[in-house]
């Protein structure tokens, strides 16, 4: 009897690794069937599957025209991308099929919750869904432009020892580009964009306001604006960038200042909101607890 039970026990598992075996083979996608088809000389037949890219592009781009929208409002959304690092035509298509499906997610949703006897609260949904992504790209654009704004004087003070180094001042910016990648990634990749422009043949002065366009930060745009000058009038480089650099640390110190004197003022809410009441509650509380007691049996005589 248990030679019986042994016997097909190894038939079992003989059968078993056989099957897998074979089904391993023949699958397309298995990773031993291709091996052996390759030791055989067939090729490995690749299934096509659309990318995760592609199926995004197919499922937003109905949504993205569904707002009728001018050449204006195309051009305006797409430069509002660009200032928050987003350079492909099709993140424009993202944004407005975002815009039309959270719309569309927050009106289904209050319907869903509420039905649609409140339609003042199925429109604000809708309109707050609707208008979510755009108050989100501008938050974006702040606080890249404010990255920028940081890494600026690091990238003057570079720029001016590469050229006292005796670089040009293309070559300069490549290497400030290189050196800033890790401390400051957006600004370095700005950078390297206008070497790139430049090396495709575009002049340094349109290649430089093609950075102000792409940033939108003020200390870019009256830095390229002496830098313009001064490859115009044929003066020095570095002494243009030193001058340039001092004031944007005087500019940056006063900004700083500025801040910490609004300080005081951004402190009266929070104390009035939540210390001020605490205060009040120690200080006068206990008195009131005492006058309570005292005249309590007096108001109930």
């Amino acid at each position: 009897m248990l030679s019986l039970i042994l016997i097909a026990v190894v038939f079992v598992t003989v059968v078993m690794a056989v099957f897998a075996f074979g089904a391993a083979v023949v699958t397309p996608s298995s990773l031993l069937g291709a091996r052996l088809r390759a030791l055989g000389g067939q090729q490995p037949t690749v299934e096509n599957k659309p990318a995760f890219r592609e199926r995004m592009e197919q499922a937003l781009d109905p949504l993205s025209k569904a707002i009728p929208l001018s050449p204006a409002d195309v051009s305006r959304t797409h430069a509002w991308l660009i200032q928050a690092g987003y350079r492909d035509a099709i993140d424009v298509s993202y944004y407005f099929g975002a815009r039309v499906l959270l719309g569309v997610v927050g009106f289904g949703a209050v319907a869903l919750l509420t039905g649609f006897d409140n339609l003042p609260l199925l429109i604000g949904v809708a309109g707050l869904g609707f208008l979510l992504p755009r108050f989100i790209l501008k938050r974006m654009i702040k606080n890249r432009q404010q990255r920028i704004r940081i890494g600026l004087p690091d990238a003057l003070d570079l720029t001016v020892i590469c050229v006292e180094a005796g670089l040009a001042l293309d070559q300069a910016l490549m290497r400030v580009g290189q050196d800033l990648h890790h401390a400051h990634p957006d600004l370095s990749d700005e950078l390297h964009l206008v070497n790139l422009e430049m090396r495709a043949g575009k002049p340094r002065a349109e290649a430089l306001r093609n950075l102000v366009d792409r940033t939108g930060v003020d200390d870019i745009r009256s830095l390229v604006g002496t830098l313009i000058q001064t490859d115009r009038f044929g003066t020095s480089v570095a002494q243009a960038l030193r001058v340039h650099s001092d004031s944007l640390r005087t500019e940056r110190r006063q900004r700083a200042e500025e801040q910490a004197a609004k300080t005081t003022i951004k402190m009266v809410p929070p104390l009035v909101i939540f210390v001020l009441p605490s205060i009040i509650f120690v200080t006068i509380g206990p008195a009131i607890i005492d006058l309570i007691r005292q005249l309590g049996p007096i108001s109930g005589k």
